[in-house]
């Protein structure tokens, strides 16, 4: 057992503000296959928006999703997309990510169906780089996002780690 004492009381919660949320547009999913438990999916991501109090924008068509499909029905999610912001700065994002749940839920948003975001899990940690001097603070934050599927694609609430 650890002892409380160790960790300062601000550094025993974790604290957070939203930074955006994004809604990603996906467009063909290619299966390549692969061994059992590990079967590779590659999503095109062909565009979307995002939204919040400090930076707003789209995002660019070009972007993938290299998803590894586990046994279990886990997918695990390597993005790279490009955001544009309203203001003309370009920002690299990338994520890693986690989705799982039940699953007759996994096969309901498999056929595209709405699901309750509660019924399953779905998390991801994107990270930022950009030379834009407006949004440079982004390189120099973490950040986490919880997710939803829907027909068209997922939606996210990014949050920066304080």
């Amino acid at each position: 057992m650890t002892n409380p004492d160790l960790v300062p009381a601000e550094l025993r919660e974790l604290r957070s503000r939203p930074l955006f949320v994004m809604n990603v547009a996906v467009g063909a999913i290619h299966v390549t296959g692969g061994p059992v438990g590990a079967e590779r999916r590659v999503s095109d991501l062909t565009g979307g928006t995002f939204s919040g109090d400090r930076l707003s924008g789209k995002i660019l068509p070009g972007g993938t999703d290299w998803q590894t499909i586990r046994e279990d029905g886990t997918a695990l999610l390597d993005a790279r997309v490009t955001l544009a912001t309203d203001d003309g700065a370009l920002i690299a994002m990338s994520y890693a990510g986690i989705r799982h749940g039940p699953a007759d839920i996994l096969a309901r948003i498999g056929r595209g169906e709405d699901v309750d975001p509660g019924s399953y899990y779905f998390r991801i940690v994107p990270g930022f780089t950009t030379s834009a001097p407006r949004y440079e603070w982004l390189n120099r934050i973490a950040s986490i996002g919880i997710g939803h599927r829907r027909a068209n694609g997922p939606v996210y609430s990014v949050f920066e780690i304080l």
